[in-house]
């Protein structure tokens, strides 16, 4: 994965700024605001809390084993930041009233952000050397499955429990899980191609 992470991780830096930062401003706002219509009955009080720990709890992890090792090695940012975008986009899609305003957003939503999630933890197990290839994007596949169900366990627990979406909720709960796996197995692909094309051009003879 030398390719994707290593090649423009000054930006990626800047990039995981960026995120967390409009994240946790959008969060504010809906916090203290809770009177619009968008924010209503979604928990984001808890998420003010939530969502910047989870945005942060890698760097945190990973800055802290470097230091135990006394390591001179590089965060590895490109992986934070595709972690930390499904996050924004989450928020944004509140903010903007999206999830209420275009039917298919939800969907997508899960669709797209277990994606990008997905390949943000394959960026960060790049250093973990599993082999044969494909048993990497079964485990990324894996690890999105997993937390696609965790993710809407929290959500029935943080809202939908005592929210106006009971009704619908084992409905959409399937379809989302359906679709986070799905977008965990086109992560888990996705990286896989890549490493095997960085790969092939690490023992390409120089010249050719």
């Amino acid at each position: 994965m030398r390719g994707v992470g290593s090649r423009w991780a000054p930006s990626a830096y800047w990039l995981a700024i960026v995120l967390l930062a409009a994240t946790v401003g959008q969060l504010l706002v809906a916090s203290l605001a809770p009177g619009l219509p968008q924010f209503a009955g979604k928990g984001f009080g808890a998420r003010l809390v939530t969502y910047p720990l989870l945005m942060l709890v890698l760097p945190a992890a990973w800055a802290l084993r470097r230091r135990l090792r006394r390591s001179t090695e590089a965060l590895p940012w490109a992986g934070f930041a595709w972690i930390m975008a499904p996050f924004l986009i989450d928020v944004t899609g509140n903010t903007l009233n999206l999830y209420d305003a275009v039917v298919w957003w939800d969907d997508a939503n899960h669709l797209v952000n277990w994606f990008l999630l997905c390949t943000g933890i394959g960026l960060l197990l790049r250093s973990a050397a599993v082999t044969p290839s494909w048993a990497m994007g079964w485990l990324i596949a894996g690890i999105g499955a997993l937390l696609a169900i965790g993710w809407e366990i929290a959500e029935w627990y943080a809202f939908i429990r005592h929210g106006t979406e009971l009704d619908t909720a084992y409905q959409d709960t399937l379809g989302d899980e359906a679709l986070g796996t799905l977008g965990a197995g086109l992560a888990g692909a996705f990286v896989v191609r890549v490493q095997r094309s960085a790969a092939m051009a690490i023992d390409k003879p120089a010249g050719n």
